[in-house]
């Protein structure tokens, strides 16, 4: 567990850090990434949020991108310096992703992750279920990755 983990509201002034986390978390051969501009266009939308996880001295160390509208919340990205992953990174801003979401009204969050990817287990621990599939949703480098997914209220 990483000491003195702050999350804090981000701005599109914080793009060059989410890119640096982005590229480092995940892996081109999965497909799971988004581009600078995916994520610089859905900013300024209503209802999206992004936060940063970041340490005593102000470097992040992870993101959360989600979007709340009326009573659902989506996380569309989370992401962790994978330098700083299995410390509980991940864990406080799918906390935050949460009540975040009830905070704004939201009375289900749910999410969508590759089938295979280990952060499966944090989502079904913070009491996360499989409601769906998507399959070849993710198309990675040279195949394609179902997505799972998850929900649970809040």
């Amino acid at each position: 567990m990483i000491d003195a983990i702050r999350l804090a509201d981000g701005t599109a002034e914080d793009l060059d850090k989410v890119m640096r986390v982005m590229t480092a978390a995940f892996d081109p051969m999965f497909g799971e990434a988004w581009t600078r501009s995916q994520c610089a266009g859905i900013l300024p939308m209503t209802g999206v949020s992004l936060m940063l996880a970041r340490d005593a001295e102000g470097a992040a160390l992870g993101f959360a991108l989600f979007r709340t509208i009326a009573a659902e919340a989506e996380l569309l990205l989370l992401a962790v310096d994978p330098q700083h992953r299995r410390r509980g990174v991940g864990r406080r801003l799918l906390d935050g992703f949460i009540e975040r979401a009830r905070d704004a009204g939201a009375r289900r969050v749910h999410l969508e992750v590759r089938d295979g990817n280990p952060a499966v287990e944090m989502y079904r621990s913070a009491g996360f279920a499989a409601a769906g599939r998507r399959r070849g949703y993710y198309r990675g480098e040279t195949e394609q990755f179902d997505a799972i997914t998850l929900a649970r209220t809040v």
